[in-house]
């Protein structure tokens, strides 16, 4: 049978009216710690065509981030930027497709991931809870910091063309993308897939999969925290960074996805304010969100915004 998809559905998450100014105040935390960026050169992961680096800096807390850097050899000018973001679970992997692309591509492994781990690891299941009741220690302060500050590692890079900066990711990552977008207004050009962290609390009765299930699961076992975890997550869902992204943006998402179900990805769509924005939508696909076929449309995209110089 198959499974009626409301374009029209609206997420219940409000807006805190100092949304803005709690982010602003993190951020501003987060400045006043310097990046220490640091690369070292990866011959085992390099091949005639990439150049491969093991990347670090330093984000909120004083956290120490660990990233996959590629560059392409051989290129003349500076390139255009581009962010890699990860799923929940997996672990980024070094984004040579992007570099052969013609992109300065940084792969980042936020907080809690397995090169990220060492100061903090709530694990999987866990990061999606850990916290959850006070938007100050939320995991995702840090972990969504985390990812904005690989922006500020590209633009600082003498290699990279700042004014040439865009983000890509799915799932997560399609999160991280959105929020990415949204604090970091010098990305040009976003591509973000079937995202996670929309709807946040929404999703809990769309959907019975992991990970949702493990907010779901915590408020069954602390039903008396439901309303700190509702004020908690408004400051994270990713519903309420949409009205800031004013960048070029396309999103796809599976209409069969049962993970981060497509309902909270069209509510998301109508709500970033970019004026140039498609939404790709794959009738007959799950969480993948039509990946293989769509591939091909978002490296296109970015290709079109951005401008690499494009190798073979």
């Amino acid at each position: 049978m198959a499974h009626f998809v409301d374009p029209d559905y609206a997420c219940s998450t409000a807006r805190p009216p100092d949304f803005d100014d709690f982010w602003r105040q993190v951020e501003d935390q987060a400045g006043r710690i310097g990046l220490a960026p640091q690369l070292v050169s990866d011959p085992l992961r390099s091949d005639e065509e990439v150049a491969v680096y093991q990347a670090f800096y330093t984000s909120i807390d004083r956290v120490r981030i660990a990233a996959w850097y590629c560059l392409p050899r051989d290129s003349e000018g500076p390139l255009p930027g581009l962010l890699k973001v990860p799923g929940y679970k997996s672990d980024p992997a070094v984004p040579k497709e992007w570099a052969r692309l013609g992109y300065a591509a940084l792969a980042v492994a936020p907080r809690g991931k397995l090169r990220s781990r060492s100061q903090f690891d709530p694990g999987y299941p866990g990061l999606l809870t850990h916290g959850i009741v006070d938007r100050n220690t939320y995991s995702y302060r840090g972990f969504y910091v985390d990812a904005w500050r690989g922006v500020d590692f590209l633009a600082a890079r003498p290699e990279v063309d700042d004014s040439r900066l865009g983000v890509v990711g799915s799932s997560q990552g399609g999160a991280l993308a959105l929020c990415t977008a949204a604090r970091r207004p010098r990305i040009r050009a976003a591509s973000v897939g079937a995202p996670f962290l929309v709807g946040m609390l929404d999703s809990t009765e769309l959907t019975s999969s992991y990970p949702y299930r493990e907010i779901a699961d915590y408020l069954r076992l602390y039903p008396d925290r439901r309303r700190r975890v509702e004020e908690t997550l408004s400051y994270f869902d990713c519903i309420n960074f949409a009205p800031s992204i004013t960048c070029p943006l396309i999103m796809n998402i599976g209409l069969r996805d049962n993970v981060c179900p497509p309902e909270t990805g069209y509510a998301v769509f109508g709500d970033v304010a970019s004026t140039d924005k498609r939404l790709y939508a794959y009738p007959d696909q799950g969480h993948g969100a039509g990946r293989h076929e769509h591939d091909r449309i978002a490296a296109r995209f970015l290709a079109e915004q951005l401008g690499p110089e494009v190798r073979r």
